[in-house]
């Protein structure tokens, strides 16, 4: 499904004409693509569900080219669509039209890394999974693992605030990024590349930048805290017949396990026959309606499978589980993640998926799942739901043949409605993008939207940077 848009804005973009092209390539050379068929990548989202029309694309390499761009683009008013990984799901980094879509990828360089005060300095392309490889083997873990690691840019984890299974052990970006630095829409470097832990002077602008989704700025680089990399890994996988068993395991986790918990995911057994059906991953333990891995991290590795094993007694006689299995050495701990992990790719190969990412109070988690799968009832071929328990963040899946307007209805906007309704975020860890920015307000208050505008004709007076993206178009 590729959706069109009818947008209606109090600035009209121009259109790139020769002259324009003439001027970035003088900044980026060959580094400018304008053969349709070398374009076409960036101009659709990784979902296939979001098209845009752009005929340029520019790969700089430094922060000066970046901001050489910029100054042009805001002289002419040309839209620019900042572009990482491009493995959003809500259409944030694709145009929307023929925006100039501006690639970090090149930009890919790492800086330094302070191994007394655990700060990684790197530039905005370096992708998720070079950055985990070269901290681990410097003894340091990031912050931030996702699905996606292998293709995402840190500058668009950031851009979006990313969460990923990590965030229960370690907190979000927000408190994790000491510093960056950002290209404003007219050209003007920001530098707020602090490497600094403790710095209490004036408005922590950095702030701004996360989860800004590229409409204030493009993020350039990152200063960013890692931490001592856990010399004891154990994961359990457990089978629960009731979603209030998970929700019981989990309160147990946290008082057993406290200090060493590192992660409490779950996954339904939907999702886990889809993973069986397509990855052909073994399920170790069957016959669950519910899967949840709990993953322990520390320095003592007796320890920690003693407090492991005790976590794990106890909720097998109390009856919280009904099955389980314990993974100590890394091959059997990468298998069981890779259960969980193998989630998102075997929903993309049983169908079309409608993919939502919603925070809910834990005790309503599960019951959006149960209502929208009775909802689409037939029209929808799966509802699945996995999710990360630890932050209340829900991702709800519903996988059909093919993609229709009659499950769009279904879906939305009830999802949001229902999120709203017990005061949930229509957006965890993904963003508004194009898809959700009609439905701020379901999140956010009428006083809170009206600021945000303020802050973006401050940063962005001319509408150029990521237009349409985030905040909905004014009334």
């Amino acid at each position: 499904m590729i959706l069109h848009v009818m947008w209606h804005t109090t600035h009209t973009p121009s259109q790139v004409t020769q002259l324009d092209r003439d001027v970035f390539q003088s900044i980026v050379g060959s580094r400018m693509i304008t053969s349709p068929s070398e374009v076409e990548p960036y101009n659709v989202d990784w979902l296939r569900n979001y098209r845009g029309q752009s005929k340029t694309v520019l790969k700089p390499r430094s922060t000066e080219e970046v901001s050489a761009i910029l100054k042009h683009c805001s002289k002419q008013r040309i839209a620019v669509v900042p572009q990482g990984g491009n493995t959003g799901l809500v259409g944030g980094s694709t145009p929307v039209f023929d925006e100039v879509v501006l690639s970090l990828s090149l930009m890919n360089s790492i800086i330094a890394l302070h191994e007394t005060s655990g700060v990684l300095v790197c530039e905005a392309g370096c992708v998720l999974e070079t950055l985990s490889h070269y901290a681990a083997e410097r003894g340091f873990v990031l912050p931030l693992d996702l699905g996606a690691k292998g293709s995402c840019q840190i500058g668009g984890n950031a851009s979006t605030n990313a969460g990923g299974i990590r965030l229960l052990r370690y907190g979000s970006l927000h408190g994790n990024t000491l510093g960056l630095e950002a290209v404003l829409p007219d050209g003007t470097v920001l530098d707020c590349l602090s490497t600094l832990k403790k710095d209490n002077t004036g408005y922590d602008l950095k702030q701004l930048f996360i989860g800004a989704e590229g409409t204030l700025g493009i993020i350039t680089k990152v200063a960013l805290l890692v931490h001592p990399k856990p010399q004891s890994v154990n994961v359990a996988l457990v089978g629960c017949e009731t979603f209030d068993q998970v929700l019981k395991l989990y309160n147990s986790a946290r008082s057993m396990l406290s200090e060493v918990l590192s992660a409490v995911e779950f996954f339904d057994a939907n999702s886990m026959e889809l993973v069986q059906k397509h990855l052909r991953h073994r399920n170790p333990i069957p016959n669950s309606n519910f899967y949840v891995v709990v993953e322990t991290s520390g320095s003592n590795t007796q320890h920690d499978e003693e407090k492991l094993s005790r976590f794990l007694d106890c909720i097998l006689s109390e009856g919280t589980v009904s099955n389980g299995t314990v993974a100590t050495d890394s091959s059997k701990v990468s298998s069981i993640w890779a259960l969980r992990e193998g989630v998102t790719e075997a929903l993309l190969r049983e169908g079309v998926v409608y993919k939502y990412d919603v925070t809910l109070p834990l005790n309503k988690f599960y019951c959006l799942v149960e209502e929208v799968r009775e909802r689409c009832g037939q029209v929808a071929r799966k509802t699945t739901g996995h999710g990360h328990i630890g932050d209340g963040n829900l991702h709800l899946n519903v996988v059909a043949q093919a993609h229709s307007q009659e499950l769009q209805d279904l879906l939305e906007p009830f999802i949001f409605d229902w999120t709203a309704k017990v005061k949930g975020s229509i957006s965890a860890e993904h963003g508004l993008g194009l898809q959700k920015t009609k439905y701020i307000l379901h999140s956010k208050s009428a006083e809170a939207v009206h600021m945000m505008r303020k802050i973006k004709h401050l940063f962005d007076p001319q509408g150029i940077m990521n237009p349409y993206k985030t905040l909905p178009p004014p009334v």
